[in-house]
């Protein structure tokens, strides 16, 4: 597998998973370490406007 280019590397695909019932998208690797999250950590999804808020359940 190659390495995405620099401007690209912000750039993920929506994914149709669980029969077309969900949706997932990759996170940067970076990102996760940066905010100290867990495999099966619980997070709190919510819509503002256009855009996706993820945040920790507990915060």
């Amino acid at each position: 597998m190659s390495t995405q280019k620099l401007e690209n590397h912000n750039i993920r695909k929506l994914t149709k998973v669980a029969n077309g019932k969900s949706f997932s998208i990759t996170l940067p690797i970076e990102y996760v370490r940066k905010l100290k999250w867990k495999e099966k950590q619980k997070l709190k999804v919510e819509l503002e406007a256009r855009h996706l808020i993820i945040k920790d359940w507990r915060s």
